[in-house]
């Protein structure tokens, strides 16, 4: 089971649509997938189509969890109904374990060794899936490094802006330093580059620096701003549901970029990208 966090400094690059996206790529595949919603916003959550549950949230569970059964607590992403209804069959899983404003209680920056490997815990005891997304909160504090202490690699989402590219650069040298003192197997799957407007100059600008500075760490294909994305969300819909050619290059992407992140030829810190 690959157990991947999805992660940015800064908020609005679009960290949890390139979740929602890899994970609309992923049940196109046919790859059991779990997504955690780390974020207290429980952005992740509601874009999966999943409503108000008796199912215990994810604070919750790693607030007990030593002891709590995140299995028995995952629900099926509203997507899988439209899946099933597409194709005439049963789609292989996408569950989530829903994301609350409760799992706040953990996004401090003094967290401690033994509260960091929680997610870790829950993780270990659960079976079924080949693939774990967990959509981080914008920040580095005790939330993020609770799914970096649970992950085998961690996906960065940057836009090519002044402010994005910088923060993704102090994001690069704190999960180097969290690499070396709490996760020696803790790989960088690269980093994404998101909401791209190919006939910005800034941005074709910002995106050769990114070459520049990260190297093979940056992804491809880069995600192009999509205009429909908000749309597709607020219908709580899989892009690869949506109907019309934008929907289908943009399943493209996804698809391209979700064999990307989970190449093990891709697998590297960033020590060793060049």
């Amino acid at each position: 089971m690959q157990v991947v966090s999805i992660s940015s400094l800064k908020g609005g690059v679009g960290k949890t649509s390139v979740t929602l996206g890899l994970a609309s790529a992923a049940l196109a595949a046919g790859i059991p997938t779990l997504v955690v919603d780390l974020d207290p916003h429980a952005d992740a959550t509601t874009g999966l189509g999943v409503g108000p549950s008796d199912r215990t949230d994810i604070g919750r569970l790693l607030k007990n969890a030593r002891r709590a059964d995140l299995g028995a607590n995952t629900v099926p992403a509203g997507w899988v109904a439209t899946a099933a209804a597409r194709s005439g069959s049963s789609p292989s899983a996408l569950d989530v374990a829903m994301g609350s404003a409760y799992s706040g209680i953990y996004d401090r920056p003094d967290l401690g060794r033994r509260d960091q490997r929680r997610l870790a815990t829950l993780l270990s005891r659960i079976t079924g899936y080949s693939l774990v997304l967990i959509d981080c909160p914008p920040s580095l504090n005790g939330l993020t490094r609770i799914a970096w202490t649970a992950s085998n690699k961690v996906v960065l989402v940057a836009e090519p802006a002044l402010f994005s590219v910088a923060g993704t650069e102090r994001t690069m040298r704190a999960l180097e330093l969290f690499r070396r003192e709490f996760a020696p197997d803790l790989t960088t799957a690269g980093i994404v580059a998101n909401k791209v407007r190919t006939i910005s100059n800034e941005h074709a600008f910002r995106l050769a620096e990114m070459r520049q500075m990260f190297g093979d760490l940056l992804l491809t294909p880069t995600i192009p701003d999509h205009a429909d994305w908000q749309q597709i969300q607020g219908a709580a819909h899989a892009v690869h549901h949506w109907p019309g050619d934008s929907a289908r290059q943009a399943s493209g992407y996804f698809d391209e970029l979700l064999k990307g992140v989970l190449d093990t030829g891709r697998m590297r810190s960033r020590s060793g990208r060049r």
